[in-house]
C-alpha cells in the first residue's frame, strides 16, 4: 500500500486520529494485526512498550520510507493490568474498583523509521485520582460513552473528565492515546517538525 505521506498511524483508534490531526501533518491510518496477549511475568511497562513497537513493525514491510507510530495502553490498579473491558458488566465493575482511588495509566509510544532502520521508543506514565462515584453513576456513565474498548473503562476526552477528583502526569493527551509532546519530540529527532512543513511536505 504505497503512499507519498511520510507518516504512518498504525492503529484503527478514532481518539488517535482526532490527536494526531491536530499537528496537522499528512498521515494513513493503518491497522496492524498482532497478538496483544501477555507474556508470562511481563511487567506493565515492557507490556506497553513491547506492543507499541510491535504494531509499528507489523505493518513496516508495507511502508519502506516511512515513519510509522505504534502505541498502547494498560491501567494499572493495585496489582492488577488491566485492558479493555469489553463488556458493560466489566466496565462497571472496573468504575467500581476505581471509585475514591488513584489508578495509573501507562502509554507506550513507538516511532518506526523505515526509511533508515531506526525507532524510538516511549512509555508515559500518567495518574488519575477518581471521584466517589455512586453506582447510578457508574451506570449512566457506561451507558451513555460504552468505554468497552478503552483502558480503564472511561474516555477522558468525553463525559469521562466527569468521573475525576484530578489529573497528575505531564501529558493528559496520553489518557486519550497519544503522549503528544513525547511524538513531537520523536518526529523531530526522526527530521520531521510538525512547525516546519517542508520537512513533512512531499
Amino acid at each position: 500500500m504505497p503512499t507519498d505521506t511520510p507518516l504512518i498511524l498504525a492503529s484503527s483508534s478514532a481518539s488517535r486520529r482526532d490527536l494526531l490531526d491536530r499537528l496537522r501533518i499528512p498521515y494513513r491510518a493503518h491497522s496492524p494485526d498482532i497478538d496483544e496477549t501477555p507474556h508470562p511475568d511481563e511487567t506493565p511497562e515492557a507490556l506497553v512498550h513491547r506492543l507499541a513497537l510491535n504494531k509499528a513493525q507489523a505493518i513496516a514491510d508495507e511502508y519502506p520510507h516511512h515513519c510509522i507510530i505504534g502505541s498502547d495502553q494498560v491501567a494499572i490498579f493495585g496489582n492488577d493490568i488491566l485492558g479493555k473491558p469489553l463488556s458493560e458488566e466489566k466496565a462497571c465493575a472496573n468504575l467500581r474498583r476505581f471509585s475514591g482511588q488513584r489508578v495509573t495509566f501507562l502509554t507506550g509510544l513507538a516511532l518506526v523509521d523505515t526509511r533508515h532502520g531506526q525507532h524510538q521508543v516511549h512509555v508515559e506514565p500518567f495518574e488519575v485520582v477518581f471521584r466517589r462515584l455512586s453506582e447510578n453513576e457508574i451506570r449512566y456513565y457506561v451507558a451513555q460513552e460504552q468505554p468497552l474498548n478503552s483502558a480503564g473503562s472511561f474516555r477522558m476526552e468525553g463525559l469521562g473528565i466527569a468521573l475525576f477528583e484530578a489529573l497528575e502526569g505531564q501529558d493528559p493527551n496520553a489518557l486519550i492515546g497519544l503522549p503528544m509532546i513525547a511524538l513531537c519530540r520523536m518526529l523531530r529527532q526522526a527530521g520531521i517538525d510538525p512547525l516546519d512543513a517542508s520537512t513533512f511536505m512531499p
